[in-house]
């Protein structure tokens, strides 16, 4: 817990990263009925994060309060044709936010369901420019069946949670992925939803191969392109980054790509990759990064979004100690977070959905 004042008795949010092995439904009642009128936000997971550790089928919660914060929530539920619409509806929980002068929309959404840049499109549509937007989607410990959203005492499927988080002291937010472009910028000339069919007017699929030198067998069988894949996302480049989007999967027959969030026709797309070296190096930019954001004032919690795919890889390379190392560099500071299916980061310019990377929330 993250608290401004030593006499607060309750906190004014609390938010649940919980695993899928648990009763969701009795859990969510349960915590509702021991924090009373305390506005609750959660998810399923494909892994739990607390202060140096990174856990496995656990419940992690972590709760703000004291002075100087104020917090509205919202839910808004729909289904992959309709994300955008309830992530409208989620967001509109800004409009009961007293003044603050520092503010940020954190969002909660369903990991399995339709594009999700169209979840940071809804909320953006509410929260305009000036209010940055920051989250994760939800896992289910990779079954990829079905994730869960929480709001109050009630569990939701296809539905996005948020928070509106308003503060007297400045909020930061950092964002990083550790993956280098290979080869140059190419042209999405054919796509559709979440499938790339053609890159530069050829088969998505055997561009990709080819210009990444794939091993044989990733061609052949979808286990062996899925352990590449981890390693070799592709790139939408923006105009003071790039965004990762995470190849979930490839049509033997129809040689087409297929990411968790769309990649837009007549778009620039990238090759990426990356090993445990860079993964780790990442982590420490995002944590660097939200803590600089807080104008010279001294953290007092962090929360973190951090893709599962990026555990993955330190697990293939036996490198551990992702967050024995985040606790080192902040110390004490009370650190929670969950692995996801997708990362939401906007706080300025176009996009905001991101797969591949660490996204980093601190207050102070």
């Amino acid at each position: 817990m993250l608290f401004r004042s030593a006499a607060v008795e309750e906190p004014a949010l609390v938010v649940a990263f919980l695993s899928p092995s648990y009763q969701l439904e009795a859990m969510a009642a349960e915590l509702q009925s021991a924090l009373g009128d305390v506005p609750i936000i959660g998810c399923s997971t494909s892994g739990e994060i607390t202060d140096g550790h990174s856990l496995r089928q656990s419940l992690v919660l972590w709760a703000i309060g004291g002075a100087g914060f104020s917090v509205r929530v919202g839910m808004g539920q729909g289904a992959s044709d309709s994300l955008r619409e309830a992530s409208r509806q989620a967001a509109r929980c800004l409009d009961g936010l007293p003044s603050h002068p520092h503010r940020a929309l954190v969002i909660l959404a369903d990991g399995l369901c339709g594009d999700q840049m169209e979840v940071v499109r809804g909320a953006y549509e509410v929260a305009g420019a000036s209010v940055p937007l920051v989250g994760g989607c939800a896992g289910d410990d990779l079954a990829m069946r079905s994730t869960f959203q929480i709001h109050g005492g009630r569990v939701f499927n296809q539905a996005v949670v948020a928070a509106a988080i308003g503060s007297d002291s400045p909020i930061g937010i950092g964002v990083s992925h550790g993956w280098q472009t290979v080869g140059e910028p190419m042209l999405v000339t054919s796509s559709s939803g979440v499938s790339v069919m053609s890159l530069d007017d050829r088969p998505a699929l055997d561009v990709y191969l080819e210009t990444l030198q794939a091993p044989p067998e990733a061609s052949e069988s979808p286990e062996a392109f899925a352990a590449f894949a981890a390693t070799h996302p592709l790139g939408i480049p923006r105009r003071d980054r790039i965004e990762i989007r995470y190849v979930a999967g490839a049509n033997l027959e129809t040689r087409s790509l297929t990411c968790i969030a769309g990649l837009p026709q007549g778009g620039m797309a990238m090759f990426m990759e990356g090993d445990s070296d860079s993964v780790m190096k990442a982590t420490a930019t995002a944590c660097r990064e939200a803590c600089n954001g807080l104008a010279g004032a001294p953290p007092i919690g962090m929360l973190l979004f951090d893709c599962v795919a990026r555990r993955s890889v330190l697990e293939s390379a036996s490198a551990g100690g992702e967050f024995q190392y985040v606790q080192e560099l902040l110390g004490t500071l009370p650190v929670a977070g969950f692995y996801t299916y997708g990362e939401i980061a906007r706080t300025q310019g176009a996009g905001g959905f991101h797969n591949q990377t660490l996204v980093a929330l601190a207050l102070a």
